[in-house]
């Protein structure tokens, strides 16, 4: 059962399972949560979000408690991250799937959330979204952000694309698979809990933290396990390294003779155009565009 879109009115609790809160993070989180009230919404902050317990964060049972008490609470609607960090991760062994997958509701995040968004979508198939962090909602110099989060959330629009987003077309093709991804460095530390066959595999990189080279490592690490011989089509997203992301792809893939589509756009990643992007939902990838072609929110 898919989880429902959001109204006017409804509840979004925020978790912080990645690095902790700091003093600076403050004045984009409060800006943020003021304009998801003034939009209509409710906000309910975890109780373990602001807590430094291990001088780098919450403990991974303190973020488990988090995640745990958010999709207990029926006046939940949807579950944000705060922000990034390194070790959403932690909390695997400690996160009751049961729980989870029986109270499905919508949970967004990116960076860092990749690791544990994508985890729990692989466990239970809930309603699980590569988008905004809390503190990007608002803190960049557009609104792109914010406003493609509420026409999913709200409309359960199909575009992954607007009209002002610029296509790259690197290899034609046509392909239709679920969707799969987020940040490649987190993606790339789990071949082993994710299912790649026949899916589309979208990908961005932070440069900040991994510079051209890192990123080769992280792309033929993902060849060697034979992940591009399984997907149906590559999507990749933002990476600003000096170098593009697609020639570093290129460079890493292009002896396999791929019979697959890749299209590029900087519309999701570590950027502030950030586009919301449903796991496990079925979506088309044309010479252009790609779409979604199925359901992903109940009314």
């Amino acid at each position: 059962m898919l989880a429902k879109k959001l109204k006017k009115g409804d509840k979004i609790g925020i978790i912080s399972p990645s690095e902790n809160v700091k003093e600076e993070d403050f004045a984009d989180i409060n800006e943020a949560i003021e304009l998801l009230k003034k939009n209509g919404y409710e906000v309910v902050i975890g109780k373990n979000a602001y807590k430094n317990t291990t001088g780098y964060g919450a403990t991974a049972k303190e973020k488990a408690e988090d995640i745990h008490e958010m999709y207990r609470n029926k006046e939940i609607k949807a579950i944000f991250s705060i922000k990034g960090g390194f070790n959403s991760n932690s909390v695997y062994e400690y996160l009751d799937l049961e729980l989870i997958k029986n109270n499905n509701k919508i949970l967004c995040g990116y960076s860092d959330a990749t690791s544990y968004i994508n985890y729990i979508q692989a466990k239970t198939g809930n309603s699980c979204f590569i988008g905004p962090n809390l503190k990007s909602l608002n803190s960049w110099e557009t609104d792109y952000s914010f406003k493609e989060m509420l026409n999913h959330f709200e409309n359960g629009s199909n575009n992954l694309l607007r009209e002002d987003d610029e296509v790259i077309c690197i290899k034609e093709g046509y392909a239709k698979g679920k969707l799969i991804g987020g940040n490649l460095s987190l993606i790339t530390n789990m071949l082993e809990e994710l299912d790649f066959s026949n899916k589309i595999i979208f990908l961005e990189e932070f440069s900040y933290e991994s510079p051209p080279a890192m990123v080769s490592n992280y792309l033929y690490k993902m060849k060697q396990k034979g992940i591009f011989n399984k997907v149906k089509g590559i999507w990749l997203g933002n990476y600003e390294g000096g170098y593009s992301l697609e020639k570093i792809l290129i460079d890493t893939i292009g002896d396999l003779n791929l019979n697959i589509p890749i299209i590029k756009s900087n519309n999701f990643g570590h950027t502030e155009r950030k586009m919301t992007i449903p796991l496990g939902i079925e979506a088309k990838i044309t010479k252009d565009n790609i779409q979604i072609t199925e359901k992903y929110l109940e009314d």
